[in-house]
């Protein structure tokens, strides 16, 4: 762990102690390197500083210092945010080469190399983002100008395990191979970090959108997914996971230019969308049952058949309720149509869009008007 810097945020009645990114490891790990290829001499702890303005003091493992070359690792700390990275050992080495000051940057052993445009870096490339290569290219060039260097430096990033830990993260689907991506845009993780989140679904957008596809088929988790899978043919990598972001992965459909969307999803979480509820996280809203009893008297549905429903937990339960009261019909277009609406205000009818109900118990619910032609798209 490092002694300066990380901090910690409050979640609700908890604090929780803040990380640092893959990105903050690599670099670390490679002024480390360089300063020992440079001097000579064992080092123990890297000090860098962060894009977010924080100082850390980064532990180095494992340093070797060879004939032509050094290198060493520092251990990624998602602080209370566990993820499939936690743990491993980000390595660089360090070898002469290149122009005086000139900072060369590859990706070795448990990296990942983009195979898909539109992400951060080219295709071909090795998954070491942007800001952490920045980093990289600060702290490795720092050292060359504190050691006078008289060549540039060559450091190669490697992640033993990352191809294993790879599989448990958004990169097979980002179509990243090999192994992990060297993140951050911050240098330090936030636990339970929405914007990480936000940053997968905007880089699946963003690679979407450089693949031409032009209706973005967006849903709130497997069941979804699965549902379109196998009702519609659709290919699992034409669908993005959008979590409870609905709202968030609607905006930056828009601010990509896509020119449809198509949202398809489970009664439980969708149902909220009839209040313009847009972020579905039990922590944020729930208004399940209030949607649909509102739609109910929209409906002219009666009184006593709504009080049952409102003692439903949840949603499956007040559907089948609904349908044995003869009620669900009406509440159903009432809700649709509500929910067409939300979508409509939300993207300011900057491009169409369409939802598609489910259910674990019955499969397909309804659909807002234009939807099946979306999928097409």
């Amino acid at each position: 762990m490092s002694d300066a810097g990380q901090g910690s945020i409050r979640s609700g009645q908890k604090t929780l102690r803040c990380g640092y990114t893959t990105g903050s490891c690599a670099a670390g790990a490679a002024k480390a390197a360089a300063q020992m290829l440079f001097t000579g001499k064992v080092c123990h702890q890297a000090e860098i500083g962060t894009p977010a303005g924080k100082l850390l003091r980064l532990p180095v493992e494992q340093p070797l210092i060879g004939a032509d070359f050094a290198s060493c690792a520092v251990r990624k700390d998602g602080g209370d945010d566990i993820d499939a990275t936690d743990g491993l050992l980000i390595f660089a080495k360090a070898e002469r080469g290149g122009r005086p000051g000139e900072v060369e940057i590859r990706g070795g052993e448990g990296v990942g190399v983009v195979t898909k445009p539109g992400l951060d870096r080219p295709v071909g490339d090795a998954a070491i983002n942007t800001v952490p290569r920045r980093m990289i290219e600060k702290e490795a060039g720092d050292v060359l100008a504190w050691a006078e260097a008289e060549t540039g430096v060559l450091i190669t990033v490697s992640v033993p395990g990352g191809g294993e830990a790879a599989k448990k993260t958004m990169n097979p689907r980002l179509g990243i191979v090999g192994g992990i991506s060297i993140l951050g845009t911050s240098g330090i993780v936030e636990p339970m970090s929405e914007k990480a989140l936000l940053d997968t679904i905007a880089a699946e957008l963003s690679q979407k959108k450089a693949m031409g596809v032009k209706t973005l088929i967006m849903t709130p988790g497997g069941m979804g997914q699965d549902f379109l899978v196998k009702n519609f043919h659709i290919q699992k990598e034409r669908i993005v996971i959008c979590s409870n972001f609905i709202g968030d992965t609607l905006d930056m459909a828009v601010a990509d230019g896509f020119e449809s969307v198509l949202l398809a999803g489970h009664i439980g979480k969708l149902v909220k969308l009839g209040s313009g509820i847009m972020n579905t996280h039990s922590h944020v809203a729930d208004g399940r049952m209030e949607t649909f009893a509102a739609c109910g008297v929209e409906a002219g549905a009666d009184v006593r058949k709504l009080q049952r429903m409102l003692t439903c937990v949840t949603a499956e339960d007040a559907v089948q309720v609904m349908k044995e009261d003869g009620i669900w019909g009406p509440v159903l277009e009432k809700l649709l149509a509500r929910i067409g609406r939300q979508m409509r205000e939300r993207v300011q009818g900057r491009l169409k869009t369409g939802c598609i109900l489910i259910s674990a118990k019955s499969g397909f619910l309804g659909q807002t008007p234009g939807a099946e032609e979306l999928l097409t798209g």
